[in-house]
């Protein structure tokens, strides 16, 4: 899991994951050798990247769907769901809405302000 280290709201949730029982690695957007990950620089500013143990990408809710999936029950079944045809949308809306307001939910700075990324 890469995470945005300017940024108090994400830190706050890669510190969330363990707690859940999520047993991932966890780095940061700015200490990652992103081209060596595979991993989109200018999505991952906006977007959280998770890097599979094959290599494989995703981003934004698909990124914390596929975390939760490695985890214990219940998260596992709530990473499926948030993947499920019909839901899908409704977790990439809710996932977008989030990373949009960041910057003015628990934890949040000014930093996290998408309009502050490069």
């Amino acid at each position: 899991m890469l995470n945005d280290a300017d940024c108090g709201f994400c830190m706050r949730t890669a510190a969330l994951v363990p707690k859940l029982g999520v047993d991932i690695d966890s780095s940061t957007i700015q200490a990652a050798d992103l081209a060596a990950l595979g991993v989109d620089a200018d999505r991952a500013t906006v977007e959280m990247p998770y890097v599979h143990p094959d290599g494989r990408v995703d981003y934004g809710h698909r990124a914390f769907a596929s975390i939760l999936r490695t985890g214990p029950l219940p998260w596992r079944v709530v990473g499926r769901v948030m993947t499920a045809p019909g839901i899908d949308r409704v977790a990439r809306r809710t996932y977008h809405w989030i990373a949009a307001n960041r910057s003015r939910l628990p934890g949040g700075t000014p930093a996290c302000s998408l309009d502050a990324r490069p």
